[in-house]
């Protein structure tokens, strides 16, 4: 029971977190726009993140396909700790660190899911082959 609450509570840790970021994404917020200019990546990488972390929040929360939608979210996050690391600083805009803080929580939150759930991946990955004739 307690390790069900927790997967559950894992779980909507990244997507609503992940959820939440989309309204900025797709209303092209001021933010936004500046992060992925920075990034050399507007407005075609905002839009293509934003569709690709809707796609991972929807797996995690379907408890089938968990597994996928976790190492989704954590390419997603770890590509956006990089980001933050290298190109646009921990504080953005005078966030106070907050879109940091919000990747981290979902990189952690997906990792934890992605090693819960490897088996799922690992089987879509390594289905045994048919040996029908």
């Amino acid at each position: 029971m307690i390790k069900v609450v927790i997967l559950w509570i894992l779980r909507l840790v990244a997507a609503i977190i992940m959820l939440q970021t989309l309204f900025f994404k797709f209303t092209a917020a001021p933010e936004s726009i500046y992060i992925f200019s920075k990034l050399g990546m507007e407005p075609w990488g905002r839009i293509g993140i934003g569709i690709l972390e809707l796609l991972a929040a929807i797996l995690i929360l379907y408890p089938r396909t968990t597994g996928f939608g976790a190492v989704l979210a954590t390419g997603l996050m770890a590509g956006a700790l990089l980001s933050h690391l290298t190109k646009l600083g921990i504080v953005v805009q005078d966030d106070g660190g907050l879109l940091f803080i919000y990747a981290l929580l979902v990189f952690v939150s997906s990792t934890l899911l992605a090693w819960v759930y490897r088996a799922q991946v690992l089987h879509l990955l390594f289905k045994p082959k048919s040996t029908v004739l």
